[in-house]
């Protein structure tokens, strides 16, 4: 969460410092934005992480969230510098868990999650959803002409519809580490989540590349269902096209 934080912090006080820098005249400046490239598409991969994790949740590994989007882009007439972003993509989260039992098909009021350290565990555990998303982003370009070597900003929201959540497991093992069976179990289920998400997001870089972050402003699961957990993620976006 602080991490987030700390990247919205900046982009904001950045393109504050921008927008008082830069002279009035300036901004009125026409551009050639004809055949331009301007993150049109944006492929983004990052370290996710869940915020109101109770004790009984044990992750590890680098649990990772990866975004694909295609966008357009519409400049703003009064300062080409500014433009507004809207488009669709796939996004999909994937977390890993140590040593912890994640009922998502359990005949339960509520999900559950057990800790298995002193029993029987599956040695990978992963749990993935997916989500078709429409993402909007306010961009600050300081020479649009030349999108691929200049300096950008982009704030904005993302709302996306739940399609897949799965649970995928992994060789069985005893509380010692020695393996029971050799075999990989597959579950599928949404009924415990929210069916849609909404994500605050932010982007600042350089040309192509650039240091994304994202926080989740819904909890994942439903109300009375599941913990009260909230994704956030921070990584890398390639951009271009």
């Amino acid at each position: 969460m602080k991490k987030i934080l700390f990247v919205v912090l900046s982009t904001v006080i950045g393109m504050s410092i921008l927008a008082q820098e830069q002279p009035k005249t300036d901004s009125k400046k026409k551009f050639n934005l004809k055949n331009r490239a301007n993150d049109h598409f944006l492929f983004q991969i990052g370290y996710l992480s869940w915020a109101n994790v109770p004790d009984t949740i044990h992750t590890k590994g680098f649990p990772t969230t990866i975004n694909l989007y295609f966008m357009f882009d519409f400049p703003f007439r009064s300062n080409q510098r500014m433009s507004v972003g809207i488009g669709a993509g796939m996004a999909s989260d994937n977390m890993y868990f140590d040593k912890t039992y994640v009922g998502i098909k359990d005949p339960t009021p509520t999900l559950r999650f057990v800790d298995q350290s002193d029993t029987n565990h599956f040695k990978k555990n992963k749990l993935t959803t997916a989500y078709v998303e429409a993402p909007l982003e306010l961009r600050y370009s300081s020479n649009p002409e030349t999108p691929n070597k200049t300096f950008k900003v982009a704030l904005g929201v993302k709302v996306g519809l739940l399609v897949d959540a799965r649970l995928n497991q992994k060789n069985l093992q005893t509380a010692q580490g020695a393996t029971l069976i050799e075999y990989i179990e597959k579950q599928a289920s949404k009924r415990v989540y929210n069916s849609s998400r909404f994500v605050g997001t932010a982007r600042v870089g350089y040309g192509v590349f650039s240091v994304f972050g994202t926080y989740q402003f819904n909890s994942l699961f439903k109300e009375g269902l599941g913990p009260n957990i909230q994704p956030y993620a921070i990584g890398l976006t390639l951009s271009g096209l």
